[in-house]
């Protein structure tokens, strides 16, 4: 197939594409080369970049753009739907670029896909995301299955991170968060994945264009921006370790996320593109277990051997959720797919590829003193 990858040239899509052309398919890839994810000089210096430019048709553009979307759709079959801006906190005060990139890019791209007959795509894979679910699924003694609303900032103010329901004393047990859960997201990000997955379903369905979309958790691995301070975890710990300098752990350090590598991201996506009698459909995907933040630190530190001080100091930001890590039964009974790199071994070759790599100065001080003058880191 001839396949289009937007935001191709990003973490994910450029490991998807080196994948795809290993199974023989010819891959597009559209991308603006965005300063956040791929430095000042991207053509020149951006790893994931160089690591696809001779083996794809890229496009430098915008899916902002219509021009730049109808060049790079020429005579695709299928179309996997990954340009987007990503951040949960910078979200939240740029809220204007958020929106017009994530969903009126995703606008413009059904709006091809409806008007265009010129045009043959098929079928199209879109990056959801787990924001979409805000807080995850929990129980209550009381109530069961619950889904609570998000964290006020009193609460937080006076240390109680934990997720509680209604005026319960006992702090809810953590579920894993199935596709059938409730949908509130906390954050602009999240609202715009919301919509972009929305979109595509609904129109697709519509004209007649198979859709899947996938709701990716916290995807890491080799590869992965290392200068970008907005997200990413692993990549903002790794960058504040190997400066030197000491990792601030926000709340007590307990709350969690779901971490998935890359491959594995990878294969799940793969098994949706092939699979032709799946239509209209979502899944989650993520490794099914939740992992503390203070954990990634301390395996950081140890994997670094650096000796950089950790510290819980109860910041916290507005519209962070405490948990989420996703149920994979539907994915698995549909695709059969099984997550194959636990977090430990994961992390580990994050680790041994970051030290590889040239590691410019942390700009993570720089988009927290952002989200204070915002007033949304406290």
């Amino acid at each position: 197939m001839k396949i289009l990858i937007t935001g191709g040239a990003g973490f994910i899509g450029s490991n998807l594409a080196l994948a795809l052309i290993k199974k023989n398919h010819s891959i597009v890839v559209l991308d603006n080369l965005s300063k956040q994810i791929h430095g000042t000089n991207a053509l020149e210096t951006s790893p994931l970049y160089n690591s696809i430019k001779d083996k794809v048709t890229f496009i430098k553009g915008d899916v902002t753009e219509k021009q730049d979307l109808q060049k790079a759709l020429i005579d695709v079959d299928l179309v996997v739907h990954y340009a987007a801006e990503t951040g949960t906190g910078q979200s939240m005060y740029e809220i204007e670029r958020y929106s017009n990139v994530n969903v009126g890019g995703t606008a413009i791209l059904l709006d091809l896909l409806a008007n265009d007959k010129t045009l043959q795509v098929k079928k199209v894979i879109v990056a959801s995301s787990r924001s979409i679910y805000g807080e995850g699924k929990y129980f209550s003694k009381e109530l069961g299955a619950v889904y609570p609303e998000h964290r006020d900032d009193e609460s937080m103010r006076n240390g109680r991170f934990e997720v509680f329901y209604d005026n319960e004393d006992t702090a809810l047990q953590l579920m894993a968060t199935d596709e059938e859960s409730k949908i509130h997201p906390s954050s602009i990000y999240g609202i715009t994945k919301q919509n972009q997955e929305q979109m595509v379903l609904c129109v697709c369905k519509t004209i007649g264009i198979k859709a899947i979309a996938f709701r990716y958790q916290n995807v890491y691995g080799p590869g992965q921006s290392l200068t970008n301070p907005y997200t990413g975890i692993l990549s903002i710990f790794s960058s504040l370790i190997l400066n030197n300098k000491p990792i601030n752990i926000f709340e007590d350090g307990k709350e969690s996320r779901d971490f998935v590598f890359i491959d594995d991201v990878v294969k799940a996506t793969i098994l949706g593109i092939e699979n032709d009698s799946i239509n209209n459909d979502v899944f989650n995907v993520g490794s099914g277990v939740a992992t503390d933040v203070l954990t990634v630190a301390k395996t950081l530190v140890m994997q670094y051997n650096k000796n950089v001080p950790i510290t819980i100091t109860g910041n916290y930001r507005l519209g962070d959720i405490r948990h989420n890590y996703a149920d994979l039964v539907k994915i698995n009974k549909a695709l059969n797919f099984i997550p194959l790199i636990p977090f430990e071994e994961g992390i580990t070759k994050f680790a041994k590829w970051v030290v590889t790599q040239n590691i410019e100065e942390s700009k993570y001080d720089e988009s927290i003193e952002e989200m204070k003058k915002k007033g949304l880191f406290k």
